[in-house]
């Protein structure tokens, strides 16, 4: 194990002859597998490249960091560490990237060591991602008698030959409880996507939260429905110049103030 250090520890780790090649690499994976990552994600990937840039493809930032960096960034608006640790299982799934675990010279973990690899590297490197993402992916082993066995899937014995993965994208119906459905049902046909719902809903929950006890959630969720739909009409016309969240954002911005100064006055009688 590699021993937790600077980053000039680890520049000999760079597999590319210069940070061009390093950049035309980034472009060439991503004409291909950008559809594979969300927004979040995708936000998440190409900070560590810029983190990867003094020597070309290596990276030792702490996710905390890289996180920290995004947000602040987005100020206030931008991914969890979980989105980034789901960026870097899909970046080494598709091949771009290994990682390397570091532990401190006094015992403990330390740092990743993050190295991306070049095209040819990709090329040996055999993808798994299923082609069709409504279809269960299957290992050629089971393939053949999958049909038979769907019936007993609940099987402890069948369940342990499923190749669950954990990098499959979560469609709408894992949205979290704590999304209103309607909400759900509203943005589920333009991004059948729960991670992508609930960061639309977390502006909604932090633009709202010190008014939630005077304002109803119902209120909460038609006005933040209602904006989620001018944000799409919205980008339709190319009004969307930075990303379809912080329009969004903006746009409930704007309407919750329009229902919150149309509330009586008896609902801002001091609480009980």
């Amino acid at each position: 194990m590699l021993v937790a250090g600077r980053i000039e520890n680890f520049k000999d780790y760079s597999k590319f002859s210069s940070i061009k090649e390093f950049n035309n690499t980034i472009e060439m994976f991503l004409a291909e597998h950008k559809k594979d990552f969300t927004k979040g994600e995708l936000i998440a990937f190409k900070r560590l490249v810029r983190f990867s840039a003094k020597y070309a493809g290596v990276a030792n930032a702490k996710i905390g960091t890289l996180v920290k960096a995004i947000n602040e960034k987005l100020k206030g608006f931008g991914i969890s560490r979980s989105t980034f640790e789901r960026m870097l299982r899909k970046a080494k799934g598709l091949g771009i990237l290994s990682i390397e675990n570091t532990a401190k010279s006094k015992g403990g973990k330390g740092h990743n060591v993050y190295i991306f690899n070049t095209i040819d590297v990709l090329k040996k490197r055999k993808l798994t991602y299923c082609e069709n993402e409504e279809s269960p992916c299957e290992s050629k082993d089971e393939s053949s008698n999958f049909e038979g066995e769907t019936s007993n899937l609940l099987k402890t014995s069948n369940i342990k030959r499923l190749n669950i993965r954990k990098d499959r994208v979560l469609d709408a119906t894992f949205t979290a409880s704590y999304v209103p459905k309607e909400f759900v049902q509203a943005v589920k046909p333009f991004f059948d996507h729960a991670a992508m719902i609930e960061d639309f809903w977390k502006s909604v929950f932090l633009d709202t939260k010190a008014i939630s006890h005077i304002v109803e959630l119902e209120t909460i969720t038609y006005t933040a429905i209602n904006a989620f739909k001018q944000a799409i009409r919205g980008y339709k016309r190319g009004k969307v110049k930075t990303n379809l969240v912080r329009y969004f954002t903006g746009t409930f911005k704007k309407l919750m103030d329009e229902a919150y100064s149309a509330l009586p006055l008896e609902q801002f009688a001091p609480l009980p």
